[in-house]
């Protein structure tokens, strides 16, 4: 499928640097659909935009997945699916869009250490916000580094006179995510 092409490639792309041992593998999906009409702003013709962006990524990164696990490299494969926030469940006033929302939205791990099935944190009816196990951003960084074999409270930096961590005092590992 010629839409999900440049995607897809980058999956088998990845694949193969992880076989070959690369310790760290990006992949991002901006702008390939329709020459950069259609990126991920949802702020106008969201679903126009989201029905071409899902054809693009669901099958394969599940591809993906199913790969890494096949060839047994999930298990010390660190997956991690993110964005820097959600959208809003209604839409704008006068828009065919959502706003930007921070405060209800889903990242998820899987492979190297993550407990498999697991759905944590809830939203409100309308999913504006989280109301359960709610997480700031330093706990889900604290997960990702424990997840990679490092202590987050023994990665510091000096900064105006102070010595800082990366997930700052109050970062703390999600453990109901752990295997």
């Amino acid at each position: 499928n010629p839409t999900k092409a440049a995607y897809a490639r980058n999956c088998i792309l990845a694949r193969r640097l992880i076989e070959r041992g690369v310790r760290f593998v990006q992949l991002f999906n901006g702008a390939y659909a329709s020459g950069g009409k259609l990126n991920w702003d949802g702020h106008s013709a969201l679903k126009e935009q989201y029905d071409v962006h899902a054809e693009i990524l669901d099958q394969p990164t599940a591809a993906l997945i199913r790969d890494l696990r096949e060839r047994g490299l999930l298990e010390d494969t660190l997956v991690v699916w993110c964005t820097e926030f959600g959208r809003m469940p209604m839409f704008q006033k006068g828009a065919k869009g959502r706003d930007h929302n921070p405060d209800g939205f889903t990242c998820w791990l899987t492979g190297a250490g993550v407990k498999p099935g697991v759905s944590h944190g809830v939203t409100d009816e309308l999913g504006r916000k989280a109301i359960e196990d709610i997480h700031p951003l330093y706990d889900f960084n604290a997960t990702i580094l424990h997840l990679l074999g490092l202590d987050h409270e023994r990665l510091t930096f000096f900064h105006n006179g102070i010595e800082r961590r990366l997930t700052n005092v109050e970062g703390h590992v999600i453990r109901e995510v752990l295997a």
